[in-house]
Order: C-alpha cells, then sequence, then structure tokens
C-alpha cells in the first residue's frame, strides 16, 4: 500500500499519472502566517500544473504546532509528529492512489506520520515525493 518513488524527471512524469490525488504535508496556521507560505504545497501545486493533475487541498490538516522538525534529533522528531495530523475530508481520497509530497525526507518522521493518517481513509495507495534528502 505504501511505495517509494524515486526517479528522473521523465520516469516522474510517467509515475505520477498512477496517482488519482496530489496532497502536500500540510504546515500549522501559525508557521504559515510566519513564513507566508507552505513549501511543500507550492511544490505539489507546481507539480501538478505541469503535469495536469488534481492537487487536493485541505485533506490532511496539522492540528498542532510543533517545533521545526529540523531543530530535533531522530527520536525527538518522531515524538514530535505523533498525533498531530488529522484528516479532512476523507471522502475525497477514499479509494484513491494518493501521492503525498514533502519537501525534505530526513528521518521520515513528517511522511510516516501522515501516511499513517491517510490510510484511515481506505486509500488503494500512497506514495511518497519528497523533492530532498537530508
Amino acid at each position: 500500500m505504501f511505495s517509494e518513488i524515486m526517479f528522473s524527471n521523465q520516469a516522474f512524469s510517467e509515475a505520477l499519472k498512477k496517482y488519482d490525488i496530489v496532497i502536500s504535508v500540510p504546515v500549522s496556521k501559525k508557521r504559515k502566517k510566519e513564513r507566508g507560505y507552505n513549501q511543500s504545497e507550492l511544490i505539489a501545486q507546481d507539480i501538478c500544473r505541469k503535469l495536469d493533475k488534481k492537487y487536493a487541498k485541505n485533506i490532511l490538516i496539522k492540528t498542532k504546532n510543533t517545533v521545526a522538525q529540523s531543530t530535533l534529533n531522530k527520536e525527538q522528531r518522531q515524538e514530535n509528529a505523533k498525533g498531530v495530523y488529522s484528516l479532512k475530508n476523507e471522502n475525497k481520497i477514499k479509494n484513491k492512489k494518493v501521492l503525498l509530497i514533502d519537501d525534505i525526507y530526513t528521518t521520515g518522521s513528517t511522511v510516516n506520520e501522515c501516511a499513517r493518517v491517510l490510510k484511515q481513509a481506505n486509500l488503494k495507495e500512497i506514495g511518497i515525493f519528497t523533492i530532498a534528502k537530508d
């Protein structure tokens, strides 16, 4: 049910076609207000625009403000990510193949927690795409 995708631009275009919906890892309202944007959302929207795919907003939401993952070690990151995401409008992704986009993969704590929550919607498949690996 969980697939990690690593490929070139042309292969990415082909692999993306199998997903019904693209979503991004959310940030808290506070963090988005501070930054003015959610970088994962911008990446996901751009990919969707270029490949004519549907971007789904407000499916996965961050319900708690947390310390920035970049300031924590592996164990702290896992704890920090637990229980901070929830589903909204889960009917939009039920029985769908969903691609989750995040900006950086370090320990996998964030995307693993997001995937755990997304699985509650009885998805066909969850793919993970990140721009960088730390």
